[in-house]
């Protein structure tokens, strides 16, 4: 693993992973102040940036988690797999589902209209990441923080092979470049 980070290449520095945690706080804050609404961090990759946010949104809310995943230990993605619902009603609420980054954007198009099935108002999403695959993504999340190239990424909550999720910058595989 420390080879791998050693032979990666820094597609967004920690000042600048700071600096859009920040600003998508703010567009948060300008749109959710007044609606007490329901955070739902997505297991396991949103918990940095979901963890970060949380402390900079300055109004009411609850927060809860939910766990669902193509991925598991591999690097492409699967089938969904549903391991944890969250414990928070969501019926008449405003949901805020906040995610490590928007890939292919499956996961949490399911994740959404799992939501709205069991009631929700309105869901929001915000993530990450917003990789530039090239690909038609069945939805557009309401909040990003950076965009990353159509590359294997890792660091900010994006792990390779389970490790470095901790790290404060963005980093991509030099084997993986275009």
């Amino acid at each position: 693993m420390r080879a791998m980070l050693a032979d990666a290449e820094l597609i967004h520095s920690e000042a600048t992973v700071q600096a859009a945690l920040t600003r998508v706080a703010d567009e948060i804050c300008a749109r959710l102040a007044d609606r007490y609404p329901l955070v739902l961090c997505v297991m396991t990759g949103g918990v940095v940036f979901c963890g970060q946010l949380l402390a900079k949104l300055n109004f009411p809310l609850d927060f809860d988690y939910l766990h669902a995943t193509r991925y598991g230990p591999d690097t492409q993605g699967g089938k969904i797999s549903w391991r944890v619902a969250p414990w928070t009603p969501v019926k008449g609420r405003t949901v805020l589902v906040v995610d490590d980054i928007l890939d292919e954007g499956i996961t949490l198009a399911a994740v959404e209209e799992s939501l709205k099935r069991l009631g929700a108002v309105e869901v929001l999403t915000a993530v990450f990441a917003d990789k530039l695959n090239g690909k038609e993504k069945p939805l557009s999340a309401d909040f990003v923080g950076l965009t990353v190239p159509d590359r294997f990424v890792f660091g900010y909550g994006m792990d390779a092979g389970g490790a470095w999720r901790n790290l404060p910058a963005i980093y991509a595989k030099k084997d993986d470049a275009a």
